[in-house]
């Protein structure tokens, strides 16, 4: 299938020709919402953490006999019952990550890189180099592209003075082709790649 093509200044400059195993793919709600849990589960730290009355300092006394004064058979300060006492099932940290097969990573990405296209939310260029290592320059390159909100920019290769331009844009996330993800992809508005990623995305979704 064919992509309109761009170049920096937002001037159309042809199509370009993209895979349709990834950018003609039916709709797959169900691998999409799979991912994206797998994602967010992934990248929990897990570092809640809470005492239970064996951890909890203190409470190692009988606080009163066991019969005869009218009040409850207590056998501890520290007791979950208690104020400042140990807490019942307390968490502790541990890892919500869990395996989900490449397969499935790789057929979600597809199918959210077909929607998108499918949406006309991809615009391709043909390389993103800037007249001058300034945010208002990466500013002025989005508007004549006509790109506004959230915009994932995805790269073939590193590039320095590029990320410089734009880090400090409001809405603007970048990545490389190879770190492509199904979060920063889904939350995205508008997908803004150049030709080198194109390449990239056929190798590592094959």
């Amino acid at each position: 299938m064919n992509l309109p093509l761009y170049d920096i200044d937002g001037k159309s400059a042809g199509e370009v020709t993209a895979p349709v195993d990834i950018f003609g793919r039916k709709p797959n709600d169900n691998v999409v919402h799979s991912a994206v849990v797998w994602y967010q589960a992934s990248k929990r730290r897990g570092t809640q953490s809470a005492k239970t009355r064996g951890e909890v300092r203190g409470g190692g006394k009988k606080p009163w006999k066991q019969k005869g004064t009218g009040r409850a058979r207590a056998g501890s300060i520290r007791s979950p019952l208690w104020r400042k006492g140990g807490v019942v099932f307390a968490p502790k940290p541990r890892d919500y990550g869990y395996a989900l097969p490449k397969k499935i990573r790789k057929l979600a990405l597809k199918t959210v890189l077909s929607a998108k296209a499918k949406a006309g939310r991809v615009k391709v260029v043909q390389e993103f180099k800037l007249s001058e290592i300034k945010t208002k320059v990466a500013v002025k390159m989005l508007k004549d592209l006509q790109i506004t909100g959230r915009v994932l920019i995805v790269a073939g290769q590193d590039n320095a003075d590029f990320n410089k331009a734009c880090r400090n844009i409001k809405g603007v996330t970048l990545l490389l082709a190879k770190d492509l993800n199904i979060f920063d992809l889904t939350a995205c508005e508008w997908l803004l790649i150049d030709n080198s990623a194109i390449k990239q995305f056929e190798e590592g979704l094959a």
